[in-house]
């Protein structure tokens, strides 16, 4: 029997019994078929070829709850379904993968710093909720994670870093037999999702094979997912493991959130991702768009007549005396020290003898341009004139002005202020790169590097020059080296983003002092949307220095915390819903 045949002959067989129900309406006792929709937290998953009627499996979708996504797949006749609602349905534009098991084959290899398990806690819970959120992807509740880890039609495993338990990916799973009694005796992979900031290789895949083997292992004979048309990295990986695609397709409802999917490519489609997260917001709350230039990150936002322009965070509402106070290192420091906030010592170069004698009295310093950004020309923890000599010229290649500051040791924090209050706070990361025993340093820098620009947009790597070569050599490698099987390298002292760090939220645990000093640190500098950086030896304590305030600050960094939300409320603060 072909494939086809197969599903056309499932759709025709007596059906056995459901999960639950769509409705509690009352059937005829004539009536065989079970109308089986299973709650996978983000929505509910309908199994169309447990429906008899398209008619009554439109209405089923129609009756999709507020920040939900449910998804419809095997309808034998989609078509049909979408003619009953066509103001509320759409066909999604994503292809059905199916892994045969009968042909599947094991991989030897084990994974690499992490270890994958079945979710078991709330705290694994809650973990797999920030990372719903921090993708952008529908999350479900921490309660109801926790509360299906029993379930026997539904299964959540996660990737734990072996190194400091934190949860870098998690899947889940359904099983049809249970849900259903399919007689295909079949199973389905849903919500995957990886840390963009994992330090290891291959979680998704190994993700990808603890479901299959676990379904495998229960009897089942095959595992389908649902995949994005465009998403060639994941196809590639499905395809690598030995997926097929399959004529099977899905039937989702017109929402906010699959807006994207079904009114097509819109003039905003080529704006980075810090401009993207706001534009997209706008648009939810029903705001105009236009893209003025997409390269650089400009757009106006257009609603009741007002008219305000922004590129990226930073929007007309910031003055340019503001701007320019954030722009210049030394003027921001200035005023920030005068208003009694900690800040580190620093000078401006004027010659090397008085390098020298600043490198003398502080043992460690950080070299950069006065007017800079992204981390461009920053050299940190320079302990030799041989490197501060090398650092300054650096810096010079970004502005010819150059600040030598004193180095303090501590975390790297970002504080966003918008609207004179604190809407997030992040631990920034200097790059690293984590040792297999087979890569040199130089080939673990670029391996890490195009995972980084896959999970940002291109946004992140880490730079082959020669302050990363710097850094290698102070933390005792050559770039052709071979780091032992775990070994962390870190391959950058800046944090930034751009030159591929990592963010890791901790707003909740943000002191009160430090929250004062971010908002004082605001208004003295006037602007109305800033990312400060602080350097401090703990978030929740008092101790702190100010380094930089950033007048454009990545506002998309900071999910899950609602930073676009709240630049929107400040724009047009008649849309805000928190009055």
């Amino acid at each position: 029997m072909s494939l086809r045949e197969s599903i056309h002959h499932r759709l025709e067989r007596k059906r056995g019994p459901s999960v639950s129900s769509w409705d509690n309406k009352a059937r005829s006792d004539d009536e065989t078929w079970s109308e089986t929709v299973v709650d996978c937290g983000w929505g509910r998953l309908v199994f169309g070829q447990t429906f008899n009627d398209a008619e009554r499996l439109a209405r089923c979708l129609q009756q999709e709850q507020d920040g939900r996504r449910d998804v419809a797949l095997y309808l034998r006749d989609p078509h049909v379904v979408l003619s009953y609602a066509p103001q509320d349905l759409f066909l999604d534009p994503s292809h059905t993968f199916r892994l045969w098991f009968e042909r599947y084959q094991c991989s030897q290899r084990r994974p690499k710093g992490f270890v994958v398990r079945l979710l078991t806690s709330h705290m694994d819970a809650e973990a797999a909720h920030r990372l719903y959120t921090s993708r952008r992807m529908v999350p479900p509740d921490p309660e109801f994670i926790f509360g299906r880890r029993a379930s026997r039609v539904l299964h959540y495993w996660v990737a734990e870093d072996l190194q400091d338990g934190a949860i870098l990916g998690v899947v889940c799973g359904v099983d049809h037999v249970e849900a259903f009694g399919d007689y295909e005796r079949g199973a389905s992979l849903w919500a995957l999702c990886v840390d963009a900031q994992a330090p290891y290789p291959g979680i998704g895949e190994m993700l990808v094979r603890q479901v299959a083997e676990f379904y495998h292992a229960r009897g089942r004979a095959f595992l389908d997912l649902s995949v994005m048309h465009d998403n060639k990295g994941a196809i590639r990986l499905y395809e690598k493991l030995g997926f097929e695609r399959v004529p099977v397709f899905c039937v989702k409802n017109k929402n906010a959130y699959n807006e994207p999917l079904f009114i097509g490519r819109q003039p905003e489609g080529n704006l980075n991702p810090y401009a993207t997260i706001i534009v997209n917001e706008a648009r939810r709350r029903g705001i105009g768009i236009e893209v003025i230039d997409a390269e650089a990150g400009y757009f106006a936002l257009n609603l009741g007549g007002r008219r305000i322009v922004c590129r990226e965070s930073l929007s007309e509402l910031t003055t340019a005396v503001a701007m320019s106070r954030c722009d210049d290192k030394a003027v921001t420091q200035r005023l920030l020290r005068r208003a009694g906030l900690k800040v580190p010592e620093q000078c401006h170069f004027e010659a090397l003898d008085q390098a020298e004698a600043f490198l003398t009295k502080h043992k460690r310093v950080v070299v950069k341009p006065a007017r800079g950004e992204q981390g461009a020309g920053i050299s940190v923890d320079i302990r030799s004139m041989a490197e501060l000599e090398r650092a300054i010229k650096a810096a010079r290649r970004i502005c010819e002005a150059v600040i030598l500051e004193q180095f303090c040791p501590g975390e790297d924090l970002r504080i966003v202020v918008i609207d004179f209050d604190v809407v997030a706070a992040a631990i920034r990361r200097p790059a690293h790169v984590v040792g297999n025993g087979r890569n040199t340093v130089d080939e673990l820098i670029q391996i890490q590097s195009r995972r980084r620009r896959a999970a940002t947009g291109g946004e992140s790597a880490i730079p082959m020059d020669e302050e990363t070569e710097r850094c290698v050599q102070q933390a005792g490698y050559r770039m052709d080296a071979v780091p032992c099987e775990g070994e962390t390298v870190i391959v950058r002292k800046t944090a930034n983003l751009h030159t591929g760090g990592t963010i890791h939220d901790c707003t909740a645990e943000l002191s009160p002092t430090l929250a004062a000093a971010a908002k004082r640190a605001a208004r003295e500098l006037d602007i109305p949307v800033t990312g400060l950086d602080f350097l401090v030896p703990d978030v929740s304590g008092s101790d702190y220095v100010i380094i930089e305030a950033n007048e454009r600050p990545g506002l998309a960094n900071h999910e899950p915390q609602p930073t676009a939300e709240r630049f929107v409320d400040l724009l047009f603060p008649q849309t805000a819903s928190r009055l």
